[in-house]
């Protein structure tokens, strides 16, 4: 098992294998649907993301409020196809990771292939067991979305596994 730090990303996201399993660290941003869909009103209008695309990893996960003296609360991954339409372009500004359950759309399996990145699948149900691997939590755009505002996480060991690598191998069966 590879223990992977996001500040390496572009180092050995082209090395993962579809189906190996990883303990992610470092930084990583939240957004579900209503954050994608203001990333691309800011891309439309011109206006900078909250937050650098250029390799940076996106959990889909909108985490329930801290408790218990953790960073967050509850925190699993939502369906990611809910965001395959905003993958290609963002992937095409530089985005390397994407974390969250379920497949991907054929236009997904292209951009990653198109731009040597990954998708990463978390436990499904497994919210409690994320929250303890998340050691801190800010928000750092759109708090109005409440649980799906755009949050800055940083991992720790994280457990994942390589659902889509680079080269469009994966763990989900054949269409």
């Amino acid at each position: 098992m590879k223990h992977l730090d996001t500040k390496d990303l572009a180092a050995w996201v082209g090395d993962l294998t579809a189906g190996e399993e990883i303990r992610l660290s470092g930084v990583v941003y939240t957004a579900r649907d209503a954050a994608h869909k203001r990333f691309f009103a800011a891309l439309d209008a011109g206006e900078p993301l909250p937050f650098p695309l250029e390799g940076a990893a996106i959990y889909y996960a909108g985490p329930t409020p801290a408790k218990n003296g953790l960073a967050v609360g509850s925190c699993g991954p939502t369906t990611s196809s809910r965001m395959d339409i905003f993958l290609p372009r963002l992937s095409d500004l530089g985005l390397k990771l994407t974390i969250g359950k379920g497949d991907r759309s054929p236009e997904v399996y292209e951009a990653l292939k198109r731009n040597g990145a990954a998708y990463l699948c978390a436990l499904g149900g497994g919210g409690a067991l994320a929250a303890g691997h998340i050691v801190s939590a800010e928000v750092v755009a759109y708090d109005d979305l409440g649980c799906e505002s755009v949050k800055r996480f940083v991992f720790s060991e994280m457990p994942l596994w390589v659902g889509i690598d680079c080269k469009g191998n994966s763990i989900f069966p054949k269409r």
